[in-house]
C-alpha cells in the first residue's frame, strides 16, 4: 500500500492527472525530500512493475484513481518501499483485495490450515495457494515462484 500511497501522493499534491518524469522525480526528491533522485527514479519504475502507473505519450498516467487514496498528515514512506514483496505476501494481498479480509486474519487462517488440518506437515507456500483457491482468487503467475521457494527451502534443509 505504501508504493501506491507515495504514488497517489505525487498527484494529488500537484493536482495532475498526468506527470512527466521529472516532473514526479521531482516532487519526490526535492519538494518532499523523501528520498534522492536516483531512488525517485527506481521507485517510478517499480510502480510501473507493479501495474500502478502506466506510460502514455511520454507522461506517467495512475492505473487506479489517486483521489480514493488516504494519505495521511506527515506521510513519508520508509525504506521498506523498495524492499521486494515475498511471493507469499503478494498472495495474501491479492485474497485481501479481491475478498475484502485483512491481511492478519488471512495469515491465522493459513496458520489454522498448517495446524489443524496437516499438523505443521505444510508449508505456507502450500497452505496460500489453498486459500486462494478457496477465495477463488487467480494465483498462476506466482505458481513459480511458489515452486521455486519450496525447492530451494528443501534444498537448504537437506544440506
Amino acid at each position: 500500500m505504501s508504493l501506491k500511497r507515495v504514488i497517489a501522493a505525487a498527484f494529488k499534491h500537484l493536482r495532475k492527472e498526468r506527470l512527466q518524469k521529472v516532473e514526479f522525480i521531482y516532487y519526490i526528491s526535492i519538494d518532499r525530500k523523501w528520498m534522492n533522485k536516483d531512488q525517485a527514479a527506481h521507485l517510478l519504475e517499480l510502480a510501473q512493475k507493479e501495474g500502478l502507473i502506466a506510460k502514455s505519450n511520454g507522461t506517467w498516467i495512475p492505473t487506479f484513481d489517486p483521489a480514493g487514496v488516504d494519505i495521511p498528515l506527515g506521510f513519508k514512506p520508509s525504506a521498506d518501499i523498495f524492499r521486494k514483496k515475498d511471493t507469499i505476501e503478494q498472495v495474501v494481498e491479492d485474497i485481501a483485495q479481491k475478498t475484502g479480509i485483512d491481511q492478519k486474519s488471512i495469515y491465522a487462517e493459513m496458520n489454522t490450515i498448517i495446524q489443524d488440518c496437516f499438523h505443521g506437515k505444510l508449508r505456507p507456500e502450500a497452505a496460500v495457494t489453498i486459500l486462494a483457491r478457496r477465495y477463488r482468487v487467480p494465483y498462476g503467475r506466482y505458481t513459480k515462484d511458489l515452486f521455486d521457494q519450496l525447492t530451494k527451502e528443501e534444498h537448504t534443509i537437506e544440506t
